[in-house]
């Protein structure tokens, strides 16, 4: 589905990204963590495409990113942090629009679909900027999955959320990992838990684990945030 292979991305004299490799597959659910400023911003970039990486490829389903643009776009979806929105549309017009630029087949067809997904049926009829943040968070995921991705990028998806909020979002991305490979960055170390299978761990842009969730609790025990503090510390060099 995605491979990255010996990315590196340079700014100056400075690597953000560090000749870093790793894959996701369909069904899974891989947290992809590190500090601030560790480099995973540039890399769900280069992921998408916004970024030409210096060294190193990075491909979907067997295509080269920079290579085929667009036909790799098409089966990404990516919600940024912040998800911005167009708070003056409507929720089905701004799927509309969406699946206007994604050039979706049968787009009525397909905006009802999603809108069922992410559970948005009771606040469709109404404007964006009148939802909760929990339910605007729907309406992102749903951008994101308008043209039915193979793979799904998602940036702090649960900023901001409440505890009933984080539990109605977590319960949507189960039903939707069911057929795609999800990313999911986040400092939330419960929703990594609760949610991922895999763990990609990097500092300093450098990849330090690749590992199952059950890997890293047998080894580190379930204080997944002390686990998280031992490989970003800066006494920690050692890849795994």
């Amino acid at each position: 589905m995605l491979v990255l292979d010996r990315v590196s991305k340079f700014y100056g004299n400075q690597r953000a990204v560090d000749s870093l490799s790793f894959s996701v597959n369909k069904g899974d659910i891989v947290g992809f963590l590190g500090p601030n400023g560790a480099g995973k911003s540039t890399t769900m970039r280069m992921i998408m495409g916004f970024l030409r990486p210096n060294r190193g490829s990075v491909k979907v389903n067997g295509l080269d990113v920079q290579a085929n643009l667009k036909r790799t776009r098409q089966q990404i979806g990516y919600l940024p942090e912040g998800n911005p929105l167009y708070h003056d549309l409507y929720v089905r017009e701004f799927l509309r629009f969406a699946a206007s630029v994604t050039g979706v087949p049968n787009p009525r067809k397909r905006i009802e679909e999603t809108i069922h997904l992410v559970g948005l049926q009771r606040e469709a009829h109404k404007k964006i900027g009148q939802l909760s943040k929990g339910f605007k968070q729907r309406v992102g995921l749903a951008h994101a999955l308008i043209h039915n991705p193979n793979l799904l990028i998602l940036d702090e998806p649960h900023s901001g959320l409440d505890p009933n909020q984080l539990m109605e979002v977590r319960a949507r991305l189960r039903e939707i990992a069911i057929d795609k490979a999800i990313i999911l960055s986040t400092h939330l170390m419960q929703e990594v838990q609760a949610l991922c299978d895999r763990v990609v761990i990097i500092n300093n842009g450098k990849l330090v684990v690749d590992k199952t969730l059950v890997e890293l609790e047998r080894e580190h025990g379930k204080n997944l945030e002390a686990t998280f503090a031992h490989y970003t510390s800066s006494k920690t060099s050692v890849k795994l």
